[in-house]
């Protein structure tokens, strides 16, 4: 075997020293959930910084030919034990801070582990430590030192993208604080005994800084807190300042701002205090702060312990299938949503069946490849091979019976990679699971344009059909969805009576009112579905007038799996986010046949296609324009260059309002510039087209604004747009869509996949007409269908306040076993709370 220094020598041009910019996955294998404190450790590149685990280095070693690579072991250190502890457990502390990882907040433990590090030379596995450097020519130990203690020092991958401290109680001075106007009216607030001026009520009690006036704060999402009395005062008034009375003490108070909607800093507070007669220096508290009632709330009990089943002793479980996921810090949502995606057997074959090809077809950077992390996830959840007993650190010799915690899988790659580039999904806040879902399926959609495509398992056709009441005639539309929205019609309760009690006691200020969950029939929600919609204001092509519709929702088409969205999340009439608190009665199985569409009935008239008349002013000449629109003789064209004449105030209220600019444009266009109501509802009516955002493109046009002839296409977009799989067709049609713009083409064709269904895209990037001799595509996209009988095999829970807050769980039945996956805890369900769910999971039963 060669000298050590000499093989070092060899291969010093590979090895590299990490550059600012540099990602260096020191955490995580690239290819599989190995870290450093795995068995065999973590070996990294020297000279891509890409980790793999002991079984990976050695292909990619064949494959690059890279030699150099730093091996590093962790082995976790014991844990000293804490004298006040019998159990070598301490006492946690009650949080009094609303944070994460920093004194006084929610406590996350750290580990402390020995750590190995050495350069590993391939194929002979040759070794050289730190000590062996020392006797090495000075250019090696120079080179090889100083990438060693680059690697080490550089910030992983997953270390940038952890938020390693949240701290939700840092507050801003607030802007009105410097200039505050305080009235002189000479009231001066007493040191206790403050009640609502309007109410009376003696809890959350807050003081208006302007003008002194005591009234109660808002009303929380349950029916507790206050009546909005000093939020009306400040709508009516406009002081923006508010002091928590009960919180002042010498260090501060709960100051907040009507105006930026948020709790803030005064530096001013004693000044603007001592104006009502109220001394700091004096002051104790006798409320709870803000912070201490949101940290209550987020530890509310009824809801948290009964979704997470923590009133009982659960049995863990291990073994393929029942792996946990590592929470990286508000990743529940995503951990739920991913357990429950990889029990439905398209993601299983796609990914799991045919990961070795996936791993061998993986370009030279497979943590930026989605099927490979994908696949690798899929692989760690469903194997087995991570789904052990964590170690107990107060326990080293391993005698304790297992805790439920597992080691697991941390998908830091994973949640990197899918949100990348995504406003929301890129950040460590909670996020709705409901949004994730769809976004992780569309995400499969344009990563799946040849082969199986696994998000077919819930796609379905809801076909809409609109009557108008003055002409009887219809309409008939069709949209692919992949989940059925359920409405909670609250007002179909079974317990009214003892809601209105509850709510009753609360207004008379009992503090130990019970709180009362609605309970909700399931057949009630099933009937808000159905149930036909009036539509005012509708634009009837029949009658050529605004009248009254009735729009009928059916489903056109039955996935294999069906997922159902209780909509829990609602505004209030103040435009605050809330949650209801309800209990639905889910089945385990749902017969939905008597929803499926029928389509034209025998005997109806639909409605003709003509659109509103055209909105062009009067001085304008409505005829073609000469050269290829049309010439002196022919004026029966409106030429694609001319626009309609649009009530740009109405548009602009609509944008204001989030909805797309040509979606606006469309709705002024479509209700005849009759106003912002008539536009509204146009919108509320069509936000499920698939050409809800396309240009708005005018009668008898062949082309909308915008489009560019086939002529100046650029070759080298439509041959970039057919390399991604799609045909020359369809990326003709999104070239010309935007302007020959080949990002903004990419976004079109993505956000049309519906549309360029038809066309049919084959494995070689053609369409099926052009390789299977011109038959005829399939007339809309590519739905399964079948019997409209299903079983629940799977929900997601949320505790807590609103989609941005709170904690997922999950409950999946393995075997006929409920199983409940609550982060890194598996454990078999004894009480799982399928009343409490917000978002199932059925399958189809097989007749």
């Amino acid at each position: 075997m060669a000298d050590v220094g000499e093989v070092l020598m060899s291969v010093l041009s590979t090895i590299r020293v990490p550059k600012p910019g540099d990602r260096v996955h020191k955490d995580e294998c690239a290819l599989s959930f190995s870290s450093p404190e795995s068995e065999g450790g973590l070996y990294v590149c020297m000279n891509s910084f890409l980790g793999f685990g002991s079984q990976y280095v050695e292909r990619h070693h064949s494959r690059c030919g890279q030699r150099a690579y730093l091996h590093i072991t962790r082995t976790r250190k014991a844990k000293e034990d804490d004298n006040n502890s019998g159990s070598g457990h301490p006492p946690k502390k009650k949080p009094t801070r609303l944070a994460i990882g920093i004194e006084g907040g929610f406590d996350v433990e750290q580990e402390q582990y020995d750590e190995d590090v050495k350069v590993v030379i391939l194929p002979d596995r040759q070794e050289v430590t730190s000590e062996d450097l020392a006797t090495m020519p000075d250019v090696v130990r120079e080179r090889v030192s100083l990438s060693m203690s680059g690697i080490m020092a550089a910030d992983s991958v997953s270390h940038t993208l952890q938020v390693q401290q949240w701290d939700g109680e840092v507050r801003q001075e607030s802007r009105h604080a410097a200039d505050l106007k305080q009235l002189d009216n000479g009231i001066k607030i007493p040191p206790s005994g403050w009640r609502c001026e309007v109410c009376d009520l003696q809890e959350n009690i807050w003081m208006n800084l302007t003008d002194g006036k005591v009234l109660c704060g808002r009303r929380y999402f349950d029916g507790s807190g206050g009546n909005n009395h000093a939020l009306l005062h400040f709508q009516e008034t406009g002081y923006p300042l508010a002091v928590k009375l009960g919180t002042i003490t010498p260090d501060g108070a709960d100051v907040y701002s009507y105006d930026e909607d948020d709790m803030v800093l005064d530096s001013k507070l004693p000044e603007h205090l001592a104006h009502f007669g109220i001394d700091m220096m004096t002051m104790e508290k006798t409320e709870r702060t803000m912070t201490e009632l949101e940290i209550a709330v987020n530890q509310r009990v009824g809801e948290w312990e009964v979704i997470q089943e923590s009133g009982t002793t659960l049995r863990p479980m291990f073994g393929p299938g029942l792996t946990g996921m590592k929470n990286l810090g508000n990743s529940c949502y995503l951990n739920s949503v991913m357990q429950v995606l990889f029990t439905v057997p398209d993601f299983e074959s796609k990914y799991v069946s045919n990961i070795a090809k996936i791993i061998d077809d993986a370009p030279s950077d497979p943590t930026q490849d989605f099927k490979t992390q994908v696949a690798k996830l899929g692989y760690g959840l469903l194997s087995g091979e991570y789904s052990k007993p964590a170690p107990d650190p107060g326990n080293e010799n391993g005698a304790s019976e297992p805790r439920g915690d597992q080691i697991g899988i941390a998908p830091r790659m994973f949640k990197a990679l899918v949100g990348r580039g995504h406003p929301e999904f890129s950040t460590n806040r909670q996020q709705d699971a409901q949004e994730f879902l769809l976004h992780f399926i569309n995400m499969v959609e344009r990563n799946c344009r040849s082969g199986p495509n696994p998000s077919e398992a819930f796609r379905f056709l809801v076909e809409e059909r609109i009557v108008c009441q003055e002409s009887q005639k219809a309409k008939y539309t069709q949209r692919v969805d992949y989940i059925i929205q359920l409405p909670v019609p609250m007002d179909q309760a079974t317990n009214t009576e003892e809601l209105q009690e509850a709510e009753r006691r609360r207004e008379e200020g009992d503090s130990s009112a019970p709180t009362v969950r609605a309970q909700i029939p399931f057949t009630a929600c099933m009937a808000a579905l159905s149930e036909p919609e009036i539509l005012t204001d509708f634009w009837s092509s029949a009658v050529q007038a605004k009248t009254t519709a009735t729009k009928t929702t059916r489903f056109a088409s039955f996935p294999d799996h069906l997922v159902i969205q209780i909509k829990k999340f609602t505004f209030g009439l103040d435009w605050v986010p809330k949650k209801l608190d309800v209990s639905i009665d889910v089945p385990d199985t749902l017969d939905l046949s008597a929803l499926r569409a029928t389509g034209q009935q025998p005997g109806e008239e639909l409605l003709p296609e003509v659109a509103p008349p055209p909105l062009m002013t009067p001085d304008v000449e409505v005829k073609g324009i000469l050269g290829s629109h049309g010439n002196e003789e022919d004026d029966s064209l409106y030429s694609p260059l001319l626009s309609p004449v649009l009530d740009d105030s109405t548009v602009s209220q609509l944008c204001e309002m989030g909805f797309p600019l040509e979606a606006c444009r469309k709705a002024v266009y479509y209700t005849g510039n009759t106003g912002i109501d008539s536009a509204m509802t146009w919108i509320m009516s069509h936000m499920d087209d698939p050409d809800f955002s396309a240009p708005l493109v005018l009668p008898g046009c062949s082309s909308g604004p915008g489009t560019t002839p086939t002529e100046s296409l650029s070759e080298d977009h439509v041959a970039t747009i057919v390399t991604m799989g799609f045909s020359r067709d369809q990326a003709t049609k999104a070239l010309r869509a935007t302007s020959n713009v080949l990002d903004r083409a990419v976004d079109w064709i993505f956000s049309h996949l519906d549309d360029l269904e038809s066309m049919d895209v084959s494995e070689g990037g053609r369409s099926a007409a052009e390789s299977e001799g011109g038959r005829d595509p399939p007339p809309g996209p590519r739905v399964r269908d079948g019997p409209g009988k299903y079983e629940l095999f799977a929900f997601i829970s949320h505790m807590g306040t609103s989609t941005m807050c709170g904690h997922y769980v999950c409950h999946i039945k393995k075997d006929q076993q409920w199983v409940i996956f609550n982060d890194q805890k598996v454990c078999a369900s004894e009480k799982p709370p399928k009343d409490l769910g917000y978002l199932y999971f059925y399958r189809r039963v097989a007749e």
